[in-house]
């Protein structure tokens, strides 16, 4: 649980030892996310106030009761959009987790992961099942009642919330596909080296193209500037550190952080906790 940083800021956060599910409560007045991703789904409830954000190329807002749904790897970002700030329960769980349910829920005929393309979803029974889980969670109830909670609310919200399969893809012309190829090429490099400085030449020389056709195809494909995308793979690092122990000094060092206090500004940026506080969870 994290300290309230003061009356109108606080952050408490739970998450799970042996598998990735946690959740965090948080009141924010004047927080603002930087555009990132989350590696898990991420399931929010808006109790009080309103927050906005853009995903995929447009603005959403959130208001009281009403639910936001990320898939994994989906970019956003965050802040209030009313003068009183916002207060939300969230919770992340893994795909790992959420095919196994889906998986049980249907006797084995699916594994499939499913796709929630509307980001802000207003439905009481997802907003139930969802604050019924956030509350086993981070109360700390049995860990029977926790699961069946969690099978309650994957099931509510993907059969309530979720497409059954992709949305209709436009027509790709030879210059998307060339776009798209230069992205994942400059992706590759990053997955392979996040740890260690980059050029711009050598991201670009990896690509195939110029440094600006790069930027603008990397953007497109996956809405995040190739730094913000190296230094979202160095913070997954620091946090799966984080979670096993780690001391904050130990895990920025490894990630590839210039120092701790660079690592741990952008960890509360992007997460709205403190990496000793998110350690301690």
């Amino acid at each position: 649980m994290a300290t309230p940083e003061s009356p109108d800021t606080w952050v408490r956060y739970w998450r799970d030892a042996a598998r990735p599910l946690e959740a965090m409560h948080a009141h924010f007045l004047d927080h603002v996310y930087p555009p990132h991703s989350h590696d898990t789904y991420s399931f929010g409830i808006t109790d009080a106030g309103a927050q906005r954000f853009r995903c995929r190329g447009a603005s959403h807002t959130s208001g009281a009761g009403m639910v936001m749904a990320l898939n994994p790897d989906e970019a956003h970002d965050g802040q209030a959009a009313a003068e009183v700030g916002y207060q939300y329960r969230i919770v992340h769980i893994g795909p790992s987790v959420v095919r196994e349910v889906v998986a049980d829920a249907t006797q084995g005929r699916s594994a499939a992961l499913p796709l929630f393309v509307q980001p802000v979803l207003t439905d009481p029974v997802l907003t139930s099942a969802l604050a019924a889980l956030h509350a086993a969670l981070a109360g700390g109830a049995d860990p029977l009642v926790r699961d069946e909670r969690l099978v309650a609310a994957v099931t509510a919200l993907t059969r309530r919330g979720a497409a059954s399969a992709l949305p209709a893809a436009r027509e790709l012309t030879p210059t998307d596909h060339a776009r798209g190829q230069a992205a994942r090429r400059a992706r590759a490099l990053l997955d392979e080296t996040y740890r260690e400085p980059v050029s711009a030449e050598r991201l670009a020389e990896a690509a195939g193209c110029s440094r600006f056709a790069l930027y603008r195809a990397f953007r497109a494909t996956y809405g995040l500037a190739p730094s913000e995308y190296q230094r979202q793979l160095r913070l997954r690092r620091a946090r799966a550190l984080l979670r096993t122990g780690s001391t904050p000094a130990d895990a920025a060092a490894d990630a590839g952080f210039a120092d701790q206090a660079h690592f741990g500004r952008w960890f509360h940026r992007v997460y709205g906790i403190t990496p000793g506080a998110f350690r301690s969870a």
